[in-house]
């Protein structure tokens, strides 16, 4: 009984150790392919990694971009040429002006009594040369018994100087005319009034800066970058700006490349010698060279401030390009 029972038992035994090597036959494949699916995403990754690379190479480099923009305009200040007190303020703070429009009027009282006065001493002067002018005439007519010639060397010294009175007068009315003309102040720019202080009833001086006009003509950017980019930036190259809170797309092209920026080293002491810092660091940041910006197309919606700062990249032309 115990051997019958036995057979069985070494039969199954024995058709498990035969199927072993069947099946780890079968294994083989499975574990290569398995081993050979996590290099071959490696190898994807490191492909599509250097060719990512590559293209932000070529886009840093081919259209060079920077954040560090700012808008600039041109502020033309107004300064009265006569002195007086305001009387009359035409703007207010913000205010779109039209060239030539009025802004503010300096009390022309004096001014105008000033050019009356002008006008009475040109009329007392023409006469009195009239006057000198026909005594030496008569005295040229007569002989020189009755006058001498050095009398009449005298008249015509007085024809002369009276003349000369007269072109003097005429000079001091036109000074009055032009300072009574200047009581008015008008704006020389299209523009808009900014950061108004002066007001009816205040007092000017000649030459003190009461009022400022940001021109609207003269917007252009200041992009600062890096020295290596400076060779991928030429003149003429289109450019896109992209101001800080605006989603729109200002137009413009690159007008020109600063050729010089301040260097520390370069400064004198009160002796005129270079001052020279001692130490050189070993990490050296890319200076930055200022590119003049122009402003072609401004979208809708989009209010250009000077100070805002924006992003601008710049584009290869297309005659560039190829």
């Amino acid at each position: 009984m115990s051997d019958v029972e036995l057979k069985p038992e070494r039969s199954e035994s024995a058709d498990v150790h035969v199927l072993q090597p069947a099946q780890t036959t079968a294994r083989k494949p499975q574990r290569r392919r398995v081993r050979i699916i996590p290099l071959l995403i490696t190898l994807a990754a490191i492909g599509i990694a250097v060719a990512l690379g590559r293209a932000m190479w070529d886009a840093y480099m081919a259209t060079p971009w920077t954040r560090d923009s700012t808008v600039r305009a041109y502020v033309v200040t107004t300064a009265p040429e006569v002195a007086g007190r305001i009387v009359e303020m035409r703007v207010i703070d913000n205010q779109f002006v039209h060239k030539g429009d009025l802004l503010m009027v300096i009390d022309p009282t004096d001014y105008r009594i000033a050019l009356e006065s002008a006008e009475a001493a040109v009329e007392q002067a023409k006469a009195t040369a009239e006057n000198a002018q026909a005594q030496a005439d008569r005295r040229h007519k007569l002989s020189d018994l009755a006058v001498t010639v050095e009398g009449k060397q005298t008249y015509d010294t007085n024809a002369l100087s009276t003349k000369a009175q007269h072109r003097q007068a005429i000079a001091q009315l036109d000074r009055a005319r032009v300072n009574l003309e200047r009581t008015q102040i008008r704006s020389p720019v299209n523009g808009w009034v900014t950061n108004l202080l002066a007001q009816k009833g205040d007092y000017v001086s000649i030459g003190r800066d009461v009022l400022s006009i940001i021109d609207a003509d003269s917007y252009w950017l200041d992009a600062y970058f890096e020295e290596t980019q400076l060779a991928s930036v030429h003149e003429g190259d289109p450019a896109k700006i992209k101001l800080m809170g605006y989603s729109q797309i200002v137009e413009g092209d690159v007008a020109g490349v600063a050729r010089g920026i301040n260097v520390s080293n370069a400064q004198p002491n009160q002796q005129g010698l270079a001052t020279v810092n001692p130490i050189f660091t070993w990490v050296r940041l890319a200076q930055r060279v200022p590119v003049r910006i122009r402003i072609k197309e401004v979208p809708n919606g989009v209010r250009l401030v000077a100070g805002l700062t924006a992003t601008v990249q710049i584009d290869r032309r297309p005659e560039a390009s190829d």
